[in-house]
This record gives C-alpha cells, sequence and structure tokens, in this order.
C-alpha cells in the first residue's frame, strides 16, 4: 500500500529507529519514510514515523519536547552509560539518600547546558561520536543547549532510581543517569527508558511493533500540522496563491496568522502549505499537494 501522513509506533525493546523506518517502507510502499527523534534500541515507546507528505512536516515535530520513564541504577557505571555498554566501575550501593537524589534533580532542572554521551551519533570531525569510542578514541564532546521542562522522581528501590520527565530536542537521559551519579559521587547508568510522549503523541496514538494486518492508516498530515503548529484558514484566493507559491497578505486569510510557522488549510481543512511572515507579507516555506 502507499500511504502519506504520520504513523506512531510503540518500539519496544531491541529494534533501532533505522529498522522501524526500513520496515515501513515496505509496508507503505514508499522509500520517503523518516522519524521525529531517534530512540536507541534499549529504549522503547514512541516513535513518530513519517510518510510521503509527512516527511515535509520533520524540521518541526523533530523541535518538540519528549517525555520519558526511566530507570538509573546507581552502583555500576558503563562506557556507553546505559545496560548495553561494557562495565567501566563499580561499587556496591544498598540505599540512596533520598535528600541528596532530590538536590541533584532539583540542580539538574535548572541544567541549561549538557555534555553528551560519548557514545552517541554527533559528528565530530565527520565522523561519528560512536564510531571513534568503539575505535578506543572517545572525542570530548562540547556542553549543548538543553531545557528541563519537567523532572519527578516517582520511586526509590535500593539503588534504583525511577524518575520521570519532559526535555527538548537533544537531551540525552543517558547523560541525566552519569550527571546524578556524579552529583551523588556514585556510578551509575541507564537501564530502561520508556517515550511516553513526543510533543503532543502519545502512547494513546501508537501502534504496537510490528503493526498489525492490515497496517494502520497514517494520520492525515492535516491533522498532525494542528498538533505542532498554529493553525490558520485561507480564502479559496489564498488557498490558489498558496499553491502556486507565490506571496500572501492579510486578506488571504479568514484571520491572519501570528509570527512564525503556521499551517494553512483551506476551506476543506486539507493542509495547503507551512508558512511564515516577514514584513506583513505571508510566503511558503513547504507546499502541500494533498490530503
Amino acid at each position: 500500500m502507499t500511504a502519506s501522513g504520520v504513523v506512531i509506533v510503540d518500539k519496544p525493546r531491541g529494534p533501532t529507529s533505522h529498522d522501524v523506518v526500513a520496515r515501513l517502507r515496505r509496508v507503505y510502499g514508499t522509500r520517503q519514510v523518516g522519524h521525529a527523534g531517534t530512540l536507541d534500541p534499549l529504549a522503547t515507546g514512541v516513535l513518530v514515523a513519517l510518510v510521503g507528505q509527512g516527511t515535509k512536516l520533520s524540521n518541526y515535530l523533530t523541535l518538540e519536547d519528549k517525555s520519558y520513564d526511566a530507570e538509573v541504577l546507581f552502583g555500576i557505571a558503563t562506557d556507553t552509560l546505559d545496560a548495553e555498554g561494557s562495565v567501566t566501575r563499580q561499587l556496591e550501593v544498598e540505599t540512596l539518600d533520598p535528600e541528596r537524589l532530590e538536590a541533584a534533580l532539583a540542580a539538574e532542572r535548572a541544567r541549561a547546558e549538557q555534555v553528551p554521551p560519548a557514545f552517541s551519533a554527533i559528528k565530530v570531525g565527520g565522523v561519528r561520536a560512536h564510531r571513534q569510542s568503539r575505535q578506543g578514541a572517545p572525542p570530548e564532546l562540547p556542553p549543548r543547549p538543553v531545557r528541563v521542562q519537567a523532572l519527578e522522581l516517582l520511586a526509590l528501590d535500593g539503588p534504583r532510581a525511577r524518575i520521570r520527565m519532559t526535555v527538548s530536542k537533544g537531551y540525552y537521559v543517558r547523560s541525566l543517569a552519569r550527571d546524578l551519579g556524579d552529583a551523588l559521587n556514585l556510578p551509575a547508568h541507564l537501564t530502561s527508558l520508556r517515550r511516553t510522549a513526543s510533543g503532543r503523541f502519545t502512547l494513546d496514538d501508537a501502534s504496537p511493533w510490528p503493526l498489525p494486518e492490515p497496517p494502520p492508516v497514517p494520520m492525515p498530515v492535516a491533522e498532525a500540522a494542528r498538533r505542532a503548529l498554529p493553525v490558520v484558514t485561507l480564502t479559496d484566493d489564498g488557498t490558489r496563491r498558496a499553491r502556486l507559491g507565490q506571496k500572501l497578505g492579510a486578506e488571504h486569510f479568514t484571520a491572519a496568522p501570528e509570527a512564525g510557522v503556521s499551517a494553512w488549510l483551506d476551506a476543506a481543512g486539507e493542509l495547503v502549505a507551512l508558512g511564515e511572515a516577514r514584513d506583513d507579507v505571508w510566503r511558503v516555506v513547504r507546499g502541500f499537494s494533498g490530503p
């Protein structure tokens, strides 16, 4: 079958995000498939897959905050900062001090920069950091800007802490495990991770993996755009001009869009374009050929 839109997958532990994309290309009969935020093989949960014209939303959906439930084990550190790696340090830890852990979480909530894991897909000198690390030469990665929207301790069980969070694009939960361990002067690593939301897409939207037969019809691009961007409706003349890629004025909308990128719908509610205002003139950023 050929299709276009957005498919939300509840990724299990094991497959890579690329594995999911490769399978979806076969299922939906198109090479035009991507995703809006990688999940490591260890991680489970919401993977936003983009099919056909849905890939045109990638730049906007990838910017959305992500929510996770995670478990961190204190007492063991690994080179990858998760349970997939080799142990690099080990101490016996029976229990954790709740007050010290809460203080470490409070510091994390205020974090504005984070050092990514050496085992990551970030390129250094044109080579992936994880490849350099596996060759025995882990690169020194500079801190990157991040934002912690919410962070709470769900439970403590001996040396294990269950944590819930909402964080910005580019935030590594594996780095959180490392940094909490450093704050407590303990080795630590991530043992489980489940993404519960990516922007406004949640587990309630997700299909199990592998996909059932017949596979789900992708969410229309118009509905997906509504969840990520402000929405405005075009007049008939505005629709015509937008489809031609022409500049628009306020008179071409039923209500003028606010500043920034917005989703432009026609009178039938179909997505015509993504557009942006500059100097009281609205320009098409990405055009769409149909539902």
